[in-house]
């Protein structure tokens, strides 16, 4: 796998529901690579951090593979890497391959997968479309998020290469399809609340599904 760009965003305003709201979802492509921090990307857009950015969410990364599937969905869109809000985007990247808690070495940086992205306004406004979000979710191909675990710089083809896999790991898709199912799968569930790459505030909704 490689990263085939590096993006970053400047703050946009928008108005919601009658209020201002600011987002970093408009990332675009840069020319330099980007520093990996531990809770986020040096330069990069944060507008808020209940929701992005932190441990947990430090950087977020996109497969290249499934752009030519929403190109087809919104062909009018102007489109560039980072268009699905991604700070890295990465040829060959696969959610089905990708446990929560498995290590790799990005660039300069070592990273642990730790959770999807779930679609919000946000990114419905971006698209123009309410309809995006069904879309993302029954797909199902969602990116993943990653935490730091020792900072560095991420340039383009750099290779996204593992280093320790999760044992017995539930994949990103496989959590991605979870949050979302009716019927869960307690199984997952259990693995999820004993894998300490998931954060807690994730792990308390899971445990509500158990009930």
């Amino acid at each position: 796998m490689k990263v085939i760009s590096t993006n970053i965003a400047q703050p946009t305003t928008f108005i919601w529901n009658d209020k201002e709201v600011t987002t970093g979802i408009y990332k675009k492509p840069t020319q330099e690579g980007i520093y990996l921090g531990k809770t986020d990307v040096k330069g990069d857009t944060v507008s808020d951090r209940k929701v992005h950015g932190g441990v947990f969410k430090a950087c977020y990364l996109f497969s290249a593979d499934q752009y030519p599937y929403w190109q087809n969905l919104y062909p009018h869109l102007d489109w560039s890497f980072g268009m699905l809000g991604e700070n890295l985007t990465v040829n060959g990247l696969d959610e089905k391959q990708l446990t929560i808690g498995s290590i790799y070495k990005l660039g300069n940086a070592l990273v642990q997968i730790t959770q999807p992205r779930e679609p919000c306004f946000k990114f419905a406004y971006k698209f123009g479309s309410n309809a995006v979000l069904k879309q993302f979710v029954d797909h199902g191909f969602s990116g993943t998020y990653v935490k730091v675990l020792e900072e560095g710089e991420v340039k383009i083809n750099d290779t996204f290469q593992l280093v320790e896999q999760q044992p017995n790991g539930v994949s990103i898709f496989q959590l991605f399809k979870l949050l979302y199912a009716e019927n869960k799968n307690r199984d997952h569930i259990s693995l999820l609340l004993n894998n300490d790459a998931l954060p807690e505030n994730l792990k308390k909704r899971l445990k509500f599904f158990l009930k």
